[in-house]
């Protein structure tokens, strides 16, 4: 008995002896590595275009898969209503680009010699009325001509006196053309015309649905007779460019990644393909780690969400798929200043996306 309990207590020692070694490796600092490698899914920018305004779908032009470049046509409304409105406000400030054009000219040559003939014409006939009303006076103490006579003839002088005057000013308007306030008041009315013109053009053209950026289809939403508006999307579109991949890394290893460095991105539907690119964005506040990447070492650990951008638009990457992201940590790059949000214009870890 004593030889089995001298072995029982020769492998308890050495059992006890194997944990120790085992948990201070487990334990002891490790030596940072010179890769880090995160794990995450791929992720795009969508948008969902919608019409400008309201009115029945005529067309759609794509479908799911199909790749559009930004500007592209991809559905129409029915344009009648707003064809016919834009015809009414071209022809509305035609108008008043007549009227004004007519004020800003002023009076023709014809005119103004037209009033002038006029006014010398009732001259002469006030002139001819003076005459007959002095001849008039001079014939009453003769018993020639009575006091009606004097009368009739001081009528007449009154009657083609004002009609002289009148012609006077007639001519003297057309001489001197449109009142400044017509004209102020003809241009702002035309400026007024081609707003609304310029307005029902804008909306003709919102009766087209364009393509806001490259991308693809992801869904089709609507159908050729469905109504439309502007807060009902026509179109889910996938933009190709930027790719990222979003991981999340710990809070220790936080001090290890800078944005700009240099990244390899892979995939499992591609093993043996490396896809570059850099860090671009870091999130400037922790999470707990999502489920979708969550390992059993990582389950109670704050994280920070990274964005690792893919140079170009690579073909292999979709949305959603799992990726691995290894980042060179012997070539630590200085975070530098960025443009706005995917505007990134080179790789190779000298370019950081900001949010």
């Amino acid at each position: 008995m004593k030889p089995n309990r001298r072995y029982l207590v020769l492998t308890t020692v050495a059992c006890l002896g194997l944990a120790a070694v085992l948990l201070y490796g487990w334990l002891r600092p490790r030596p940072a590595g010179n890769v880090l490698t995160l794990y995450g899914n791929v992720d795009i920018w969508e948008v969902r275009p919608a019409f400008n305004d309201n009115g029945p779908i005529a067309r759609m032009l794509v479908v799911e898969g199909d790749r559009v470049r930004k500007g592209e046509l991809i559905a129409q409304m029915d344009d009648s209503r707003y064809a016919a409105r834009l015809a009414a406000a071209t022809h509305a400030a035609a108008n008043l680009r007549a009227v004004l054009l007519r004020l800003t000219h002023g009076s023709r040559p014809q005119q103004i010699a037209q009033a002038r003939a006029t006014m010398e014409g009732l001259r002469a006939i006030y002139r001819n009325a003076q005459s007959n009303y002095a001849r008039t006076l001079m014939l009453i103490p003769q018993g020639i001509a009575s006091i009606q006579d004097r009368d009739d003839a001081r009528a007449q002088v009154r009657a083609a006196r004002a009609n002289y005057r009148a012609a006077l000013q007639t001519y003297s308007l057309a001489v001197e053309g449109p009142r400044r306030e017509d004209i102020i008041a003809a241009r702002n009315a035309y400026a007024a015309a081609v707003a609304t013109a310029q307005l029902a053009a804008r909306e003709l053209a919102d009766t087209r649905l364009r393509a806001p950026a490259k991308g693809v289809v992801e869904e089709r939403i609507l159908e050729p007779g469905d109504m439309a508006s502007p807060g009902t999307p026509v179109y889910t579109i996938a933009l190709t460019s930027p790719l990222w991949v979003r991981a999340y890394v710990p809070e220790r290893d936080l001090g290890r990644i800078a944005p700009g460095m240099p990244a390899q991105i892979m995939t499992d539907s591609f093993p043996g393909r490396r896809y570059t690119g850099w860090v671009g964005y870091i999130s400037p506040t922790a999470e707990f780690t999502p489920r979708t990447v969550e390992t059993p070492q990582m389950r109670t650990q704050l994280v920070y969400q990274v964005r690792i951008y893919a140079c170009g638009s690579p073909g292999g990457l979709r949305l959603g798929m799992p990726a691995t992201v290894l980042i060179d940590l012997s070539r630590h790059a200085a975070a530098v200043g960025g443009g706005g949000r995917g505007s990134a214009r080179s790789c190779g870890g000298r370019h950081v996306i900001r949010e």
